[in-house]
């Protein structure tokens, strides 16, 4: 017999086999506790966003929140693990970079890892900002890379250096030098909202850049 989903009781026995009061689970989750309340009581709604900003708070999957199982309190450690061999990963390729998420099989990460390699040579080849939410650690593993921001100076960065900013800034990984260049990034924001930005600086580039070579004999010169 199918027995109807409530979110809501599924949040507040969450909450209570794991100790939390309602400001920490609004900390969590920047809902506010009002909300939370009437949430937990049947008063409201979840609405899509609701619930992914609940499930990436609290570090569950969204399906938890929709279980007729007996809730039980959540462990700090989760013990889960992504291991990705050589050229394992989704590639993202754009004119301007060519991009490997890995770990994808691991939902609601509190970080997303990227390896990139960087294409692009001028700002008029880039095209328009990336921008996202949250904030990103580049460390240079190979080459030289030309990093501008919108409200710094373009900043050189070589292999072993590092930087940390806020990516809500409009920002844009060059590469100097014919050398191959290739970044390992770590973003706090959301794997799709990045993908996302990603493919649109691939369509704003699109028009005033002179097609790149294939990726297939990209590759083909780096071996």
């Amino acid at each position: 017999m199918n027995t109807e989903a409530k979110p809501g009781s599924v949040l507040k026995g969450l909450r209570l086999a794991n100790g939390w009061t309602l400001a920490e689970v609004s900390r969590r989750t920047g809902l506010p506790v009002s909300t939370l309340s009437k949430v937990e009581n049947d008063k409201m709604s979840l609405s899509y966003d609701k619930l992914a900003r609940i499930s990436r708070g609290l570090e569950i999957d969204i399906g938890v929140l929709f279980s007729s199982e007996p809730t039980a309190p959540l462990s700090l450690v989760t013990g889960r693990r992504s291991i990705n061999r050589a050229g394992e990963g989704k590639l993202i390729e754009t004119e301007t970079y060519e991009s490997t998420y890995v770990a994808t099989d691991l939902l609601n990460k509190r970080f997303v890892p990227i390896v990139t390699e960087i294409h692009a040579r001028s700002m008029s080849e880039f095209g328009e900002w990336i921008r996202h939410p949250g904030e990103e650690y580049t460390y240079v593993l190979e080459g030289t890379v030309e990093l501008h921001t919108e409200m710094y100076a373009p900043v050189v960065l070589r292999e072993g250096d590092s930087i940390y900013f806020d990516s809500g800034m409009g920002h844009a990984y060059l590469s100097p030098d014919p050398k191959p260049c290739r970044i390992l990034t770590i973003c706090s924001g959301d794997e799709s909202q990045l993908i996302a930005a990603a493919r649109k600086t691939q369509t704003a580039a699109a028009e005033p850049v002179a097609p790149a070579k294939p990726a297939a004999r990209r590759r083909a010169s780096r071996s």
